[in-house]
């Protein structure tokens, strides 16, 4: 019977490995988005004056989501991130307001449409 256990352990120790070597090919390409991410808020911080909001709140969810990958990869914790778990929710921000665009005024007209 220990046999069978230590080839179950050995099993689930392999297809641990396969799904670290997924994820770190996933944090490969995350952390290429993130630094898109930052570069692009960057820029619109520096022509807006403020923040997108946008950007925001999806550089907040891949950031957590790097950090599950981290966290499974580590052994911290056996659930593995997204696609398998649902995908990080944005947390409010801690730094700036974001960027506000108000919605444009629609001019009203008193004329009946020309045809």
């Amino acid at each position: 019977m220990s046999e069978e256990r230590e080839d179950l352990q050995r099993e689930h120790i392999l297809l641990r490995v396969l799904w670290m070597l997924i994820f770190v090919i996933v944090w490969q390409l995350a952390e290429i988005v993130l630094g898109a991410v930052v570069l692009l808020q960057l820029g619109y911080r520096a022509f807006y004056g403020a923040p997108n909001g946008g950007l925001l709140s999806f550089g907040d969810s891949l950031s957590q989501y790097l950090a599950q990958i981290g966290r499974f990869g580590t052994f911290n914790t056996e659930e593995k991130p997204w696609p398998f778990a649902d995908w990080p929710e944005a947390r409010a921000p801690q730094g700036e307001a974001a960027h506000e665009v108000p919605p444009a005024a629609h001019p009203v007209r008193d004329e009946e449409p020309k045809l």
